[in-house]
């Protein structure tokens, strides 16, 4: 390989096969060697042995990954250039570092492709986790519309996948090397290996998807999924009046309700005007579901709402809290789901994985004078409160246990998993999905709800604004799909559980493994390089 135009076709020819497997048009069998093209040039770099490579490493890896980001997520722009610009730009530079990061510690200690893994992963865990999270394009989500292959994540979680992925890449680039140095034949214990990595996770998948076929027994929750299909842009926050748009979801909610119905789910800010928890009871949209309710006194309705919380006199407020005008007071404005009932307590959680660059300022204690720079995607502007805990709404009895998922968390794993731990016996997740317009993001956004049936073994309902509301069981399979830009209503049944997975219990101990390993060999490099540089 001569030449640094070979390398950049390589380095493009990644970015494309990386791109060309994604959800939901891509086709996810080209992952396992859509990083061989990046490793032959890493490859070629180690085995001239020149120094001063890393930076060219790290501007190669940066193409390929800018291409990936932009190709799969370009539909960020829908709701902000700036913002789509940032993710763009910001996850591909990580992407890079981790890539270049791996080549420098291959090149100097003869280490092989466990610091790729390590690294990767390390990094994806990370991304999972801090203040600038991004988790979109973890490899482990390419199988989100191949989910019958990944069945073994209730054990693994997504990072597991990702994990695959690297090792079969890792092992078909080791055929390529062996049988152009040697031949076809001499490659046969490379082919067997590179096999046994690729199948034998899809006849383990194979046996447990066919082990969790449905047996359902009785009923279950009869839950009424609301679509009402309100133009975020134009409708919601300025175009329509809340009483209007609740008037609308509980029209479409009657055609399909009756008094066995246990659950009426509604989208992420389906109360589009702030509401204050203080004053919640009397809010002239509770006193509107709470008549609805009379109606129907079995009925518990999960809906998202904007809510704020004012900080009392000598109350400690939080980093994203903001002053009134004109007062001496501090409040906080949330992303907020909302369970009513018959009964007189109203179930509330905020919202705490939120969006970076529009509902919060990253490190929000260090970088709180610029809050006025988030994205109005919501009504609010400036970042948004959070809780600490997963609250699981109750039924009056204690019989029914839900999760209160909302948009952007139902990527997290781990996180979502944190509700089934404390209690939760279903799924439910809210969200608006029509800021991004008739793109591949709410479709993505929906696949990746398979991942978390089936990581957690719990039946999901969807609700989202627009985009596409829906059922997901516990094997991932997808039910029921509205329409896009359609308002819709549908009711289904669907069906708890108390079991909790592998993955529930340990989270993402891969990721955590994966970052002391990391840690180990970056001690190792430091210690190989400047003592063996010294006794030079």
């Amino acid at each position: 390989m001569r030449g640094t135009t070979p390398r950049i076709l390589l380095s493009l020819l990644s970015g494309i096969l990386l791109t060309a497997a994604w959800p939901v048009a891509g086709f996810p069998f080209l992952i396992f060697i859509a990083f061989i093209p990046l490793l032959l040039i890493e490859q070629n770099m180690v085995q001239g042995q020149k120094e001063n490579t890393g930076l060219k490493m790290f501007g190669l890896s940066y193409l390929t990954f800018f291409i990936w980001n932009i190709l799969t997520t370009w539909w960020i722009y829908n709701a902000s250039a700036g913002g789509a610009a940032m993710a763009i730009l910001a996850n591909a530079l990580l992407m890079a570092i981790v890539f270049a990061a791996f080549h420098l510690v291959k090149k100097k200690t003869n280490s092989g492709y466990l610091s790729l893994i390590c690294f990767w992963i390390a990094f994806e865990y990370l991304h999972l986790n801090w203040d600038l999270s991004w988790p979109w394009l973890t490899l482990g989500n390419v199988f989100s519309t191949q989910y019958k292959w990944v069945q073994w994540y209730e054990y693994t979680g997504a990072l597991g996948g990702s994990i695959w992925v690297l090792l079969v890449n890792v092992s078909l680039l080791k055929i390529a090397e062996q049988v152009k140095s040697k031949g076809i034949r001499s490659a046969k214990k490379q082919i067997s290996q590179a096999l046994f990595l690729l199948l034998l996770p899809m006849l383990v998948s194979g046996l447990l998807y066919n082990f969790n076929a449905p047996m359902h027994k009785g009923k279950g929750t009869s839950v009424v999924i609301v679509q009402p299909n309100i133009d975020p842009y134009n409708e919601k926050f300025n175009g329509m009046s809340d009483s209007e748009q609740l008037a609308k979801l509980l029209r479409l909610a009657s055609t399909k309700i009756d008094a066995t119905t246990d659950y009426l789910i509604a989208p992420e800010t389906a109360l589009a005007s702030n509401i204050w928890e203080n004053q919640l009871d009397s809010a002239p949209p509770i006193l509107m579901l709470k008549s609805f309710l009379n109606k129907y006194p079995n009925l518990k309705i999960v809906i998202g709402a904007s809510t704020a919380k004012v900080y009392e006199k000598g109350e400690l407020p939080s980093a994203t809290a903001r002053k009134f005008t004109q007062e001496d007071a501090s409040y906080d404005s949330y992303n907020t789901a909302l369970q009513l009932d018959s009964g007189k307590l109203i179930q509330h959680y905020h919202k705490s994985k939120l969006v970076p660059g529009v509902e919060k300022i990253p490190f929000p204690a260090l970088f709180k004078p610029f809050e006025k720079l988030a994205i109005d995607l919501g009504g609010t502007s400036g970042s948004l409160g959070v809780q600490a805990d997963r609250t699981v709404f109750y039924s009056i009895t204690k019989a029914q246990s839900i999760a209160p998922v909302i948009c952007y968390e139902s990527i997290y794993g781990e996180f979502v998993g944190e509700y089934i731990k404390n209690g939760a016996q279903l799924i439910f997740i809210i969200t608006n999905d029509g800021w991004w317009g008739d793109t591949p993001g709410y479709k993505q956004h929906l696949s990746y709800a398979s991942l978390r049936a089936i990581e957690t073994r719990r039946e999901i309902a969807r609700s989202a604004n627009t985009g596409t509301s829906a059922i997901a069981n516990a094997r991932g399979d997808i039910s029921m799909q509205t329409p896009y830009w359609k308002e819709a209503v549908f009711s289904a049944n669907i069906f708890p559980s108390s079991y909790l997975t592998f993955y529930v219990r340990f989270g993402d101990y891969l990721g955590t493994i994966a970052a002391g390993l990391s840690l180990c060999i970056v001690l190792y490099y430091l210690y190989f390089k400047f003592n063996v540089k010294g006794k030079k």
